[in-house]
């Protein structure tokens, strides 16, 4: 299945019944009066947040979605039916924008979360309901209003504890390959990972879940190489593993380089804890891993983790250090959340 992160879809909503000008002929009946029904409402749009998807294939190609016009009133007092609703399911981590990109209408992340995208029009009243003490033969009924209209981005941020960053090559798909059960592609070309990549981590009878991202190069805020647009998919991680490769000349403005694109894409990413790790270490020798531990320990202002994801060197102690940060969150997050009790006291 070919990963879509972003979409741009048009969704209406239905329109409401019109309501129904008619009077009762019957016999016997002289003065049978109006019995013209109201028109039922159309259809709306509902976006739903569901388990089990993981990219928003589905809107590739179908990008127009329209709910049916509610039924019409009829004579003998029948009241039109409302339209169903149209439910367009999409994957925990969806954000929907309004058409600028930028403004944030809602942001789904819980499976079993529903958001009203444009509501239907309500139906008409026939002519039933205008009759009164001085009308009692009303020729007029009510149109349905429309239903609302826009057209709308879908944004897929995939919702991981932690998130590797890094420059192309540095290591990040080899180690997800090894402390997960995900496969993806690994190759000693830059940009080998196109897409974002999850899997889960087990260390210690917990469990975490690990995002991959396409490496990043100097300029990718301005559209260098595969751009920053995917770190949008590390927003919502707790923490940052940076991974700087070993064999770089100088592991110092490798890790400077990312961290300028962290700071220029913004959102908060350079703010998040990071836990600095330098990679590929199997590959250097005494003298030349000394002095890129220095040089990476001056620019990072801090001791970094030595780490081979092929020999398994440092990788538990990755993995400890992720977890101690991540539960920590878990733990603020569940003290936040937690109801408050209610002692019963009122002054």
């Amino acid at each position: 299945m070919k990963f879509l992160d972003q979409a741009k879809i048009y969704v209406k909503a239905g329109d409401g019944g019109a309501g129904c000008v008619s009077f009762r002929r019957e016999k016997f009946i002289e003065f049978g009066g109006p019995n013209g029904g109201d028109g039922g409402r159309g259809g709306d749009i509902v976006i739903e947040c569901v388990q089990g998807l993981n990219t928003l294939i589905d809107f590739r190609f179908q990008q127009h979605f329209k709910a049916r016009t509610g039924e019409h009133g009829m004579g003998k007092d029948r009241h039109g039916a409302n339209s169903q609703a149209i439910v367009l399911k999409v994957p925990p981590g969806t954000e929907i924008l309004e058409e600028d990109g930028e403004t944030k209408i809602a942001d789904l992340t819980e499976p079993g979360q529903r958001f009203v995208l444009c509501k239907g029009g309500n139906g008409g009243f026939g002519n039933a309901y205008f009759k009164t003490a001085t009308n009692q033969a009303p020729r007029h009924a009510n149109p349905g209003l429309p239903g609302e209209e826009r057209w709308v981005w879908l944004r897929l941020k995939l919702i991981a504890d932690a998130g590797l960053v890094g420059l192309p090559n540095a290591g990040k798909s080899t180690f997800l390959a090894t402390v997960t059960a995900a496969k993806p592609k690994i190759a000693d070309y830059p940009f080998t990972t196109l897409h974002p990549g999850l899997g889960v981590v087990r260390v210690d009878g917990r469990e975490m879940v690990l995002a991959d991202i396409p490496g990043l190069i100097e300029g990718a805020h301005e559209g260098h190489g595969l751009g920053d647009r995917f770190l949008g998919h590390i927003e919502r991680c707790r923490v940052l593993l940076h991974l700087v490769e070993g064999t770089s000349e100088h592991a110092g403005k490798a890790y400077k380089t990312v961290r300028e694109e962290l700071e220029a894409y913004g959102e908060g990413l350079a703010d998040k804890p990071e836990i600095v790790a330098l990679s590929k270490v199997d590959a250097l020798t005494p003298e030349v891993l000394k002095e890129q531990v220095a040089r990476l320990k001056r620019a990072a202002k801090r001791m970094p983790i030595i780490l081979s994801a092929a020999s398994g060197e440092g990788v538990d102690a990755a993995l400890r250090a992720l977890f101690a940060v991540v539960e920590e969150a878990r733990r603020v997050e569940e003290r936040e959340n937690a109801p408050v009790e209610d002692t019963g006291w009122r002054p």
